[in-house]
């Protein structure tokens, strides 16, 4: 075998990546013409409506919330089944901040279980977690594969506990036939710049759930019932502003359009690279939970022999982006408002014991799989513009790697 580039061969690609292109005449053409309209007011304006109506459609949807974020999509969903200042959620250790800040906001508990081989929730730590002050259950389906539902949604049921879905990383992904963020009772979606359909930011709840409906929608747009009673107004409970404009609404609908094409690609890319590096000694391609379909947000290596560190920096030296660790560290060690408990001015509101919660501790070992997990990762980029000879391209450097590092180990 040739030697790595990192050791001064040469690399197994010199020219760059496609670089990804979610948009194009369409969605010009849309925003154009909601600029042109002079009001990209979104609330009930005829863009954000369309893409509402659009999205609940792909899902198959009554409901369909657009807001401002992922994160914003999260928070109605919390917001909705508002729990009482110290209940808990149970959530996942690998994740993005803006699964926490919506329940800590609610003055909820973030309770974290650990991840078993898919990078996902395990449900039996997930009932471990179970307590009687537990109002919910967060999943992640991280990197596009889906979370055990079937355990997951028995678990919700049998402890009659709220079972949330976070799908920002998981647009248009099927668990046994059914997509996510309908199994559960909301599915919360991120928009942003890197997802599979994307308005630059964005988000999106959903829910066939008739009783959370109305809460739902109000709770974007402050609780403004916008119906004549007490005074002007009427504000039914305290909320947020998370109201969409026209021109993030005009480009989710094209974008709607777009969609099934983007995840059908990213599945086969994905599925080519895990064929192309199976058995490869030292890594592990990216698990497919039993029953789903990865959609490859982002593609996930396992490194097991060695160091994540060098790997990554041996295939960026033959011409593949890779990252090693992905977050790093577990979510509740790399925010401030869990790991030292700073959130509200001087106090350390909801984690102080109020309202009878429980004081938790966030610290190295309470979910030590995800640290272990963190420790071994290698996330790779693959997106639907690029083709089977990229693919190829990347799994010819993994292999590269995999062997030229293993006969350094070996001396």
């Amino acid at each position: 075998m040739s030697p790595l580039a990192i050791d001064g061969g040469t690399p197994v690609r010199t020219r760059p990546f496609p670089r990804r292109e979610p948009y194009d005449d369409r969605e010009v053409e849309m925003v154009t013409k909601a600029i042109r309209s002079q009001d990209l007011f979104g609330l009930g304006g005829p863009m954000v409506t369309k893409f509402e109506q659009r999205f609940a459609a792909l899902y198959g949807a009554k409901y369909a919330v657009a807001s401002t974020s992922g994160t914003a999509a999260i928070h109605i969903a919390i917001g909705t089944i508002n729990p009482e200042p110290g209940d808990e959620v149970i959530t996942a250790p690998i994740t993005d901040g803006g699964s926490i800040v919506p329940i800590l906001y609610q003055n909820a508990i973030p309770v974290f279980a650990d991840v078993d081989t898919t990078y996902n929730m395990d449900p039996q730590d997930v009932e471990r977690k179970i307590t009687p002050r537990t109002k919910a259950i967060l999943v992640v389906h991280l990197f596009g594969n889906p979370c055990n539902m079937d355990a997951m949604l028995e678990i919700a049921r049998r402890h009659k506990v709220w079972l949330l879905e976070d799908c920002c990383q998981a647009h248009l992904t099927e668990y046994k036939g059914r997509l996510l963020g309908t199994i559960g009772d909301m599915g919360c979606f991120s928009l942003q710049r890197s997802k599979h359909i994307t308005t630059g930011d964005g988000g999106m709840t959903i829910t066939n759930n008739d009783s959370l409906s109305e809460r739902m929608m109000l709770f974007r747009d402050k609780g403004w019932t916008r119906k004549p009673g007490w005074g002007a107004r009427t504000y039914a409970f305290l909320a947020p502003n998370y109201r969409m404009t026209e021109l993030q609404g005009a480009v989710g609908v094209v974008q709607t359009e777009k969609v099934r094409s983007v995840v059908t690609k990213r599945n086969e890319l994905g599925d080519l690279l895990s064929s192309l590096i199976r058995g490869l000694p030292g890594v592990q391609p990216a698990p497919v939970t039993s029953g789903g379909r990865h959609t490859y947000w982002i593609y996930p290596l396992r490194v097991t022999e060695g160091s994540a560190e060098v790997f990554a920096r041996a295939l960026c030296a033959e011409g593949i982006p890779a990252e090693a660790h992905y977050i790093g560290e577990p979510i509740f060690l790399c925010m401030e408002a869990l790991a030292n408990k700073v959130t509200f001015g001087s106090s350390q509101h909801p984690l102080d014991g109020c309202h009878g919660g429980r004081q938790l501790e966030y610290t190295h070992g309470i979910c030590p799989q995800t640290e272990q997990a963190l420790r071994e990762l290698v996330t790779l980029s693959i997106h639907e513009g690029m083709s089977r000879e990229d693919v190829e391209d990347i799994a010819a450097a993994i292999r590269k790697v995999a062997y030229g590092l293993t006969e350094k180990a070996l001396g």
